[in-house]
């Protein structure tokens, strides 16, 4: 992982940013699960361990098949996967759609192409790999809202991708910013990350 800025160029705050109009129903499960793409996985993982209704969250690879899903291999670029996290959460308590909301807010930039900052490479790249015909709905209409309201001063690039299957990132990974507040990149990237979803949202942060 290499230094990245926060997300630029927006048009609107953070707290601006609108709520969904397409979102997943509750329904009776306990829980649902997202899988997001929004460069290092360790950033995204940081943001979303602090919102209320998340009840895990495990950095890992999508896009790509299993032989190739290695920290070491994806680094290269050359494969199909991204960097993403699989949020677990209580539908009850956040839905889908919030989490977008999010994800597109504060996590990253979904304005830039296969690169957050100086993280370059397909492996970087803005996504979101919906479980069923439902997130996918959910995601397509979000981005359309976004546009239509100018949250960007750039055209957004995420992609929406079909969640084949998920594979677990390599256990040094999990949890890596609350392991090492002060590494560099945790501390000059991750963490504002985290302090600007607390400043935009406090209503949604968990209460410990």
């Amino acid at each position: 992982m290499t230094s990245c800025p926060l997300p630029l160029g927006r048009a609107l705050k953070p707290a601006e940013f609108p709520m969904p109009r397409v979102d997943v129903a509750a329904g009776e499960e306990a829980e649902q699960v997202a899988v997001l793409a929004g460069g290092c996985f360790w950033c995204t993982e940081a943001a979303y361990r602090a919102v209320d209704g998340v009840l895990d969250v495990t950095p890992g690879y999508a896009g790509g098949s299993a032989a190739t899903a290695d920290y070491r291999t994806v680094c290269t670029g050359m494969t199909d996967h991204a960097e993403v996290i699989r949020v677990r959460f209580d539908p009850r308590r956040t839905s889908y759609g919030q989490l977008l909301r999010l994800f597109f807010s504060v996590a990253h930039d979904p304005t830039q192409l296969n690169r957050q900052g100086n993280d370059v490479g397909r492996q970087y790249r803005s996504a979101v790999f919906p479980a069923d015909a439902a997130q996918r709905e959910a995601a397509e209409d979000y981005t359309r809202l976004l546009t239509e309201a100018g949250a960007y001063a750039a055209p957004i690039v995420t992609t929406i991708e079909p969640l084949e299957a998920f594979y677990p990132a390599e256990d040094y990974h999990h949890d890596y910013a609350a392991r090492n507040p002060t590494q560099p990149y945790i501390a000059h990237v991750s963490q504002p990350k985290v302090e600007k979803l607390k400043a935009s949202f406090p209503e949604l942060l968990k209460r410990n």
